[in-house]
């Protein structure tokens, strides 16, 4: 009897239901994901004018003494003194593995926020570039760059703003007793444009070369230089977005269903599709806040892992929190392998990249646009 009251109260906190929508399609697109993310990133780590070999960098990321010290984890996420480190981990640690976790950061962000904003508008479109997100983010830094270098440290906060400022630029435009999809694309277009116009402006008044050279990396999506730094800018607004996002499924697919039927369900729709829309501006702006602007991933990761996995939001945005980053690892892996030992922004080959696989969409896809 008592055995039969503990399974009970046991099926009561856990049913294996629950994990029915993880299938066999999810599961082999998250390890292959998985699987290039960490062959492209071993690649990172081994290039540089201090070359090694790929299984020399598993060796050194992987070394126990300090991948399990706790004074070593320390440093480089809360600052502070790096424990001493033989030249080689030191390179490997402080210079070439930030690099890749910020670009796995990054894709992570993108490839969310590029899904929230197609179930937020119901169209494939959709992306934080197309919505003029990043381009009111990447005015904010600009602004911050030029104008109020000694807060530096704020970017994230002040990009955050700044996309969020965007999007309700866009919202207030497109609103006409509620916003439609077509409107709110159109009215993201035109926000873009002109915030995309300013940043290009400002660039003409900087007269201290290294904050220009900055500002140039920074528009054309570059990894270059980066650190620890970036990696604590960006990492915990990665892991609240991420955790919204993943939580929000459920209202995401609800939105798919159209206005009228999410209504019928008591789903106070423009209060959720504002809500939702703002854990998608947090997301792209701390993207760009630590690497630029990437374009792209936004747009065409979504479709990707739409094609394998199907439009359920469970499983399309942890598809996409796993697509995105091999994609973005591999783009900067290739951005350094094609003119080694010099280096082009990550930001060039996502476009070349996203250009001929959106081509391709357009020309398979008879009925490209709305979900």
């Amino acid at each position: 009897m008592a055995t039969h009251e503990q399974s009970t109260s046991d099926s009561r906190w856990f049913d294996p239901r629950m994990f029915d929508w993880i299938d066999r399609s999810l599961l082999t697109l998250i390890g292959a994901s998985f699987a290039l993310t960490v062959a492209a990133g071993l690649v990172q780590i081994s290039l540089g004018a201090y070359g090694m070999s790929v299984l020399e960098a598993w060796r050194l990321v992987f070394a126990p003494a300090i991948l399990f010290n706790p004074k070593t984890w320390e440093a480089f996420l809360l600052g502070g003194a790096v424990p001493e480190l033989s030249q080689e981990a030191f390179i490997v640690w402080t210079i070439r593995i930030p690099r890749v976790l910020v670009a796995f950061l990054v894709g992570m962000n993108l490839a969310v926020s590029g899904g929230i904003f197609q179930a937020v508008t119901r169209n494939e479109l959709a992306s934080p570039y197309i919505l003029g997100v990043s381009s009111g983010a990447g005015l904010a830094i600009m602004i911050t760059l030029i104008f109020f270098t000694g807060l530096t440290p704020l970017i994230p906060l002040f990009a955050s703003i700044g996309g969020i400022v965007a999007f309700i630029i866009v919202y207030v435009i497109s609103w006409k007793n509620g916003t439609s999809p077509v409107r709110l694309v159109l009215a993201g277009v035109i926000v873009g444009t002109v915030a995309g116009s300013f940043q290009q402006g400002m660039f003409f008044m900087i007269e201290d070369i290294d904050v220009a050279l900055s500002a140039m990396a920074w528009m054309t999506g570059s990894l270059t230089g980066i650190d620890w730094e970036q990696v604590r800018m960006i990492l915990p607004w990665t892991v609240v977005s991420m955790g919204l996002a993943l939580v929000a499924s459920r209202q995401l697919n609800v939105l798919l269903l159209g206005e009228d039927t999410a209504e019928s369900l008591g789903m106070p729709v423009e209060t959720m599709r504002f809500a939702l829309s703002v854990i998608a501006v947090v997301a792209a702006a701390a993207s760009v806040a630590a690497a630029g602007l990437i374009g792209f991933v936004g747009l065409i990761v979504p479709h990707m892992v739409r094609n394998i996995v199907g439009s359920d939001y469970k499983r399309l945005t942890l598809g996409c929190l796993f697509v995105g980053p091999a994609l973005i690892v591999v783009a900067d892996t290739v951005a350094r392998l094609l003119v080694s030992p010099n280096q082009i922004p990550v930001g060039i080959i996502t476009g070349l990249i996203g250009g001929p696989y959106f081509l391709y969409l357009m020309r398979k896809k008879q009925n490209l646009g709305e979900i």
